[in-house]
């Protein structure tokens, strides 16, 4: 069985070196030792190599840790970092897209049918999207923002410039509607928990609420535990 077969987006981790104040593995060990499920990295400072080396210590500390047969471990956007990073060895999972990247079936032709490609949108944007588009090759959304976020300023800005949010209401919708699982993320806090866990949707992405927080490890021990104690 592959781990595509086993994702689990419950407790989902997204994670660069521009969010962080100490090493990139440290906080993904601390996060994943007390329960995150599923591990992005995603930077748009970083180089190739860098994003590669990344990816390096990150593996090494899921396998350290006994978790790469039931840990996922993406990549945001970059394809070709993918790639490399699996023609040097290291266990990437797959990758996460948005609408306007490049499109999932080319990601699915290049990764194989045993990894994960994930998709992102506004949140209306998937309702109207699964509708009418083909989900076959995707094995979740990534939905939001829930609210306003700086680690991902442009995510919900419209074309004018202006940010829309999305209610409780809406994510349950598309939790209702939708074929495939569905993770819910832009500024989620701890106390947003309780709240997004009631829609049914499969599970929360934080970046800052673990990233930034003072004390990783307990930040994401009470994600998890709360997350667990409401879904």
């Amino acid at each position: 069985m592959s781990i595509r077969d086993k994702l689990d987006i419950s407790a989902y981790l997204v994670i660069g070196q521009e969010n962080c104040t100490r090493p990139v593995d440290e906080i993904v060990a601390a996060a994943v030792d007390e329960g995150f499920t599923c591990v992005q990295i995603r930077s748009k400072i970083s180089s190739a190599r860098e994003m590669i080396s990344t990816l390096d210590k990150c593996a090494a500390q899921i396998r350290r840790l006994g978790k790469s047969d039931s840990v996922a471990l993406l990549v945001d956007d970059r394809l070709d970092v993918v790639l490399a990073a699996r023609e040097a060895g290291i266990k990437v999972d797959g990758v996460h897209v948005g609408q306007s990247d490049i499109p999932v079936d080319v990601c699915r032709k290049f990764l194989g049918e045993d990894s994960i490609v994930g998709l992102s949108a506004r949140t209306q944007d998937l309702i109207d999207y699964v509708g009418a588009a083909d989900v076959s090759q995707i094995d979740y959304f990534g939905a939001g923002p829930l609210h306003e976020t700086q680690t991902k300023p442009d995510c919900g800005r419209t074309d004018d410039g202006r940010i829309i949010t999305h209610s409780f209401g809406e994510i349950s919708r598309l939790a209702e509607v939708s074929p495939i699982p569905v993770v819910v993320g832009g500024g989620v806090k701890l106390n947003d928990i309780p709240k997004l866990a009631a829609t049914k949707v499969n599970g929360f992405f934080v970046v800052s609420a673990v990233t930034g927080a003072e004390n990783p490890r307990l930040a994401a021990r009470e994600l998890v535990n709360t997350w667990k104690n409401f879904a």
